[in-house]
């Protein structure tokens, strides 16, 4: 009788300090959210393998996947892109995946965020092993990590405590992140500005950007901070190797009846400034379509896509990218 009534009583006082904890974090702004790690991504990559040729495949990094808005494309095509792009890195890894791997042979719209996209299309450079985990991870896991990504969900769903990140977000608010951010001696000072977190997802990885990072001019600045934290002065980025890989991989591609449509995203204030110096439009994105004889659209180039105020200079508020996806899709079809 004594061990049962301890264990009432310890899971009474587990009950109400979750409570009082779920309640704290809610009123702290903090959201019950999906996690978009390598085991959401894993799920929607292997829908690909049973995609026809009328279906479309978004790839790229995080321009694509927040201004891309899947249910909007779903209302004026009658089908649902599938959503592979990965935050922060390259497609390239993404594109070589489909082209050797799968037989798909529908249409494949490949995001391009300069600084991301012409990284080294190299499986030892830092920026590819970002988005090849995640392709790794599709074929390496096993049946026990689907199942525990499967029971996992209902409660991301549920509960805001829970919220967390396989990316690092500086209020991330799991126990392993917020001992992380205990200062001690002994830790190294991180010369990069805090990154805070400022999208969801829902279950096939469509991104929602928070309404704070429109309304709150302040935290919308340290993501602009972010941005513009890195060095100022390097070695140019790569073009003539970023070209034969995309060159080689359409080619087999289009061979087998499958089309590309790249995109140019919009960016605004310093951070477009940083572009323009560092990634002239006519030395990359005008030679990227040239030397792969693509298809592309750069938001510069059409009143109805460069309309917006971009609140942190590199992405669409979630109303805005609704528009932009209903505004590319008829652009796109007066092209046929």
């Amino acid at each position: 009788m004594k061990l049962e009534r301890s264990l009432v009583i310890a899971l009474i006082i587990s009950m109400v300090s979750l409570a009082l904890w779920e309640n704290h974090v809610r009123k702290q702004g903090y959201i019950a959210a999906i996690d978009d790690d390598k085991a959401l991504w894993a799920v929607q990559r292997a829908k690909l393998e049973k995609l026809t040729a009328s279906d479309v495949v978004v790839i790229g990094s995080s321009r694509s996947h927040f201004d891309i808005q899947l249910d909007e494309w779903e209302q004026e095509t009658g089908r649902r892109p599938l959503m592979l792009s990965n935050d922060g890195t390259t497609p390239a890894p993404v594109l070589k995946d489909i082209v050797e791997n799968t037989q798909f042979s529908g249409t494949i719209l490949i995001g391009v965020s300069p600084g991301l996209f012409f990284s080294e299309p190299s499986d030892s450079a830092w920026m590819w092993k970002r988005a090849q985990a995640r392709i790794d991870h599709y074929y390496d896991r096993t049946w026990a990590q689907r199942i525990n990504h499967k029971l996992s969900l209902p409660l991301e769903r549920a509960f805001a405590f829970l919220n967390a990140s396989e990316e690092y977000w500086a209020d991330d608010i799991d126990l392993k992140s917020m001992i992380s951010r205990i200062p001690m001696k002994t830790r190294l000072d991180d010369d990069y500005p805090p990154f805070y977190n400022f999208m969801h997802v829902d279950g096939d990885r469509n991104t929602y950007m928070f309404e704070k990072t429109v309304t709150d001019t302040a935290f919308a600045n340290t993501i602009k901070r972010v941005w513009m934290s890195g060095p100022e002065d390097g070695p140019p980025a790569p073009k003539e190797p970023v070209f034969r890989f995309y060159d080689d991989l359409l080619t087999q591609f289009r061979d087998r009846g499958g089309h590309v449509v790249f995109v140019r995203f919009p960016s605004s204030g310093d951070y477009r400034e940083s572009e323009n110096k560092h990634l002239p439009r006519n030395e990359y994105w005008e030679a990227l379509l040239k030397e792969t004889n693509s298809i592309g659209y750069h938001f510069e180039d059409y009143p109805e896509l460069s309309k917006y105020t971009i609140p942190e200079w590199s992405h669409l508020a979630t109303p805005d990218a609704k528009i932009f996806t209903v505004d590319l899709i008829r652009i796109m079809r007066q092209d046929n």
